[in-house]
């Protein structure tokens, strides 16, 4: 290997990048020396669909040595499953082969509903790092087939395109039949949407673009009480806005967004390293949205066999926020305090989860909740004698101007504008540069949503998902 690392070099310094379990166990020993007569460790980055073998999932093998008719984990959907086909990449065909060494890019056939970010391995074994898109899903469309009759070959695709582009993210409601895709824009998923009348063969219709808002806090929070259905728990906890630094380091992945089960040290030095107390770090039991749920008790006894359901319960509020049921973010949650009931059989899940639910979303409520937009960064291109009109454009979408470079007959400008002012924008920017400009999304980032708008936009999406007041 001339112009890249030598896999047997790399993996002593990626594994402990890309994988958070113990380096000193036999798995970990063996990843970091790409040993192919150690434990299977194969990642998973991508699904592709091959006409006569169906799903091949493309990855790299860290570990040991794949074979035909192997048996193997996948410790995300925590199952097993056979090895139909192994074979390895020469540009863009597939040679078959009989078995592969770790240290290869390779294709396997037969892992049966995987996805991209899974960790398959020959024992069960902690998951490596979720691979992170560059921009989050801001724009969701519903979709539904033409004829009813297709209903179950929609559902079958629209499973089949998520597993093929991660960046796009399919929601599927059994109960109430909505299936929804969510991606970078609305470019993103009319491609998407031609992929599946073209590609697939399938007639399909879809609702108006709707944009998908945050929500956070504004200041910490007094102490919000939860309590079970039967009235025999009790859950307290606290919120306050996430510090900038933490949230920041979650954002670049230099935290990981996981459930920490054991000491962590690596999580718990970069926290201190911000100005955590090293108690308040080691007590850190999930992160999770750019957000982290801290267990700030003490003495309770039986809190290890609820902390799951405190997790899970965490979890569904950060998808899910007090003001309109959008995704949460940059929030520091505290459970301060619980009073359980000694029997197990009256602190299950029915009991733990709304009570954790409630407290937490009355905390977000006393914290001044806020709704974030989705801002995007714009580099828009074209003649500079279109900077008026340009100009005009960006104004009227509530959108900034960041920067602009002439260079002799041609202008660059640098612009943010809230994605809900970009539906149409391909469109109008033709309209006003007769067809000579262009522009590409740079980054993204979340604002708060002008006061002004506030309450209007919260009315809309709550109207839209049918919540009632109380809700």
């Amino acid at each position: 290997i001339q112009h890249h690392p030598n896999p047997i070099e790399a993996q002593k310094y990626r594994i402990p990048k890309l994988w958070h379990g113990d380096l000193e166990s036999v798995e970990g020993k063996s990843l970091q020396s790409c040993d192919p007569t150690g434990p299977v460790a194969f990642v998973v980055t991508k699904i592709v669909v091959d006409k006569h073998a169906g799903e091949v999932a493309a990855g790299r093998l860290f570990s040991g040595t794949i074979k035909q008719g192997q048996e193997l984990y996948l410790n995300l959907a925590k199952k097993s499953v056979r090895i139909q086909q192994v074979s390895i990449y020469k540009g863009a065909q597939r040679l078959l082969v009989d078995e592969i060494p770790a240290g290869n890019v390779i294709g396997v056939v037969g892992l049966k509903d995987t996805f991209a970010g899974e960790t398959v391995s020959s024992i069960p074994m902690e998951a490596f790092e979720a691979i992170k898109h560059i921009f989050e899903p801001v724009i969701t469309k519903s979709i539904e087939a033409k004829k009813t009759a297709d209903l179950a070959k929609l559902i079958e695709i629209l499973r089949q395109v998520g597993k093929e582009d991660p960046s796009i993210k399919i929601s599927i409601n059994e109960e109430t039949g909505e299936n929804l895709m969510s991606g970078m824009g609305e470019l993103h998923l009319e491609v998407i949407e031609n992929r599946i009348r073209s590609e697939k063969g399938l007639d399909v219709l879809t609702g108006k673009p709707i944009v998908v808002y945050r929500e956070t806090i504004q200041k910490g929070s007094e102490e919000a009480e939860g309590k079970s259905p039967n009235k025999h728990n009790k859950l307290y906890f606290k919120v306050r806005p996430l510090e900038d630094n933490v949230a920041q380091s979650i954002k670049n992945n230099e935290i990981p967004e996981i459930t920490i089960k054991k000491k962590d040290d690596a999580i718990v030095q970069k926290l201190v390293s911000f100005g955590y107390d090293t108690k308040d770090a080691r007590n850190v039991k999930d992160i999770y949205r750019g957000s982290i749920l801290v267990d700030s008790t003490r003495g309770i006894v039986h809190i290890g066999e609820v902390m799951e359901l405190v997790i899970e319960g965490f979890h569904q509020v950060l998808d899910a926020g007090p003001l309109a049921r959008e995704p949460g973010f940059k929030i520091r949650v505290d459970l301060t305090d619980c009073k359980l009931h000694e029997d197990a059989i009256h602190r299950g899940p029915a009991q733990i989860l709304p009570a954790v639910r409630d407290a937490i979303r009355e905390a977000m409520r006393n914290a001044k909740a806020v709704l974030f937009e989705p801002i995007q960064v714009l580099q828009i291109e074209a003649p500079s004698n279109y900077m008026g009109d340009i100009s005009k454009l960006i104004q009227n979408k509530r959108g900034q101007l960041l920067d602009i470079i002439q260079e002799e007959e041609h202008i660059t400008i640098k612009s943010k504008m809230p994605v809900a002012e970009m539906f149409g924008l391909s469109s109008e920017l033709r309209s006003a540069t007769e067809g000579r400009g262009a522009f590409f999304v740079v980054d993204q980032i979340f604002e708060k949503l002008p006061e002004e708008l506030q309450l209007k936009v919260i009315k809309q999406i709550r109207e839209r998902k049918g919540l009632t007041e109380n809700q």
